[in-house]
């Protein structure tokens, strides 16, 4: 297995439930790098990159969120792995 890079956006209730908190330790469990925003629309942004397991695992997390969320829907885009993280940050 390689290394990936995915973008994500989810929409739904997924601004001021801990959804970014929550994905920031996820992310620190799993091994993977990126960063985690609100957005002005509503809905939240993400870039994963890491090991392909540990980034499928984070975007099928995402997909649901933390219990307080509500996922209505997701766009995920896969990239370029670039490589251009050493740590989660959230924004």
């Amino acid at each position: 297995m390689g290394y990936i890079r995915v973008r994500m956006k989810v929409y739904g209730r997924v601004q001021g439930v801990f959804f970014r908190q929550s994905a920031a330790v996820v992310a620190s469990k799993l091994g993977v790098f990126g960063y985690i925003q609100n957005l002005e629309d509503g809905s939240v942004e993400a870039v994963y990159e890491g090991n392909e397991e540990a980034v499928k695992k984070m975007v099928e997390w995402t997909k649901k969120g933390p219990p307080t969320a509500k996922v209505t829907s997701y766009r995920i885009i896969y990239e370029p792995y670039k490589g251009e993280f050493k740590s989660f940050e959230t924004m």
